[in-house]
């Protein structure tokens, strides 16, 4: 039986996004055994999809370490896969790529690194332009499918997979629909709205629209999602008390919601994996192109500062852009509450009325 192995070590977008490949492995391959190494903090978004026979957590900041990361080498070595997988494509799992030996290496090629070691035997190329909806991170997985394997047209939607227990959860039961989750933070103080503007955004949709209002935030930043709420002023229709804090937690409770609203972050990819709608506001430094996967302004859109000049963003230089990922907030600043509201306003309108 095939061996395979997919190394995605990232966050949880990343690592769920980097589900379609086990999704068309398996249809592929038929008899194989497929093999995921993620961060222990993303494993949820992964659990009981019935491609992935095996996950191996890995603790972020432990595989840092370099005896944690040779002993890991020499796991994965020990093991004799077949194949693996890697589109990340990063220090630690080109490593592991490269000292396992594996007959079949795959990975992307990253531009403007000219790598002495071959780490990969298929290295593939990033698409300089993409034609498929379902947003250029999968499309470059997609085409590395096509590359590596030859296989046509792979599918491109990346799914969740609830247990029946999962899918019978309900919480919400006498709540006012619709419920609408607040993605409220980002994953990162760089993906995160300022304060005062989602609670302007919280005020104004609480006063236009009759809806139940959750929070989703992570565990460790319950104090700040404390101080949105508290900056708002039209409190009666936003729910604290249900909340849940874990991946697969939150799974079950975003099944049972009817919309996600949210900063840019896992918790839209989730969202989309159930069939929810989804609206995304992106920080000025995320590429939308790269993760506005599936938008087609009616089920899913978004607002990003440079949609309406996406070649300023283009035209700017590497250091120019880590500048901005480094201190987004001036850019943050010009996305503003009243400029967000013009386009959520008309997609919550549209949704309202179905």
């Amino acid at each position: 039986m095939i061996k395979i192995l997919v190394i995605q070590n990232k966050r949880i977008g990343d690592v769920l996004i980097a589900s379609v490949l086990a999704n068309n492995l398996k249809k592929h391959f038929g008899e194989c055994h497929i093999t995921y190494f993620v961060y222990d903090y993303t494993a949820g978004v992964i659990e009981n999809n019935p491609n992935i026979d095996q996950i191996i957590r890995a603790n972020d900041k432990q595989l840092k370490k370099l005896p944690v990361l040779m002993k890991t080498i020499r796991e994965v070595k020990k093991a004799h896969y077949d194949i693996i997988i890697d589109p990340y494509s990063k220090f630690q799992s080109r490593m592991m790529t490269y000292l396992s030996k594996a007959p079949k290496r795959v990975g992307f090629k990253r531009k403007g690194k000219n790598l002495k070691l071959k780490y990969y035997t298929h290295e593939i190329e990033f698409l300089d332009k993409t034609s498929l909806p379902c947003g250029k991170a999968l499309e470059d997985r997609m085409n590395l499918l096509e590359k590596a394997f030859g296989m046509e047209h792979p599918d491109p939607k990346y799914k969740i997979f609830l247990t029946e227990a999962e899918q019978q959860y309900n919480t919400l039961e006498g709540l006012k629909r619709p419920v609408i989750m607040l993605g409220v933070l980002g994953s990162t103080p760089n993906k995160s709205l300022p304060y005062e503007y989602t609670a302007k955004i919280i005020d104004t949709l609480a006063q236009r629209y009759q809806a139940t209002f959750l929070f989703n935030y992570a565990p460790h930043q319950k104090e700040d999602a404390q101080k949105i709420y508290e900056l708002c002023e039209q409190k009666a229709q936003i729910n604290m008390g249900i909340y849940e804090d874990s991946i697969r937690g939150f799974i079950k409770l975003m099944n049972q919601c009817d919309m996600l609203i949210s900063n840019e972050g896992g918790s839209v990819h989730i969202a989309k994996a159930l069939d929810k709608p989804t609206f995304t506001i992106y920080s000025p430094y995320i590429t939308k192109s790269h993760w506005n996967s599936f938008e087609d302004g009616k089920m899913h859109d978004s607002i990003h500062l440079f949609e309406d000049d996406p070649e300023y963003y283009d035209s700017l230089t590497r250091e120019q852009k880590k500048e901005i990922e480094k201190n987004p907030e001036t850019l943050y600043r010009k996305l503003t509450p009243d400029i967000i509201l013009q386009k959520l306003e008309p997609y919550l309108t549209n949704h309202f009325k179905n």
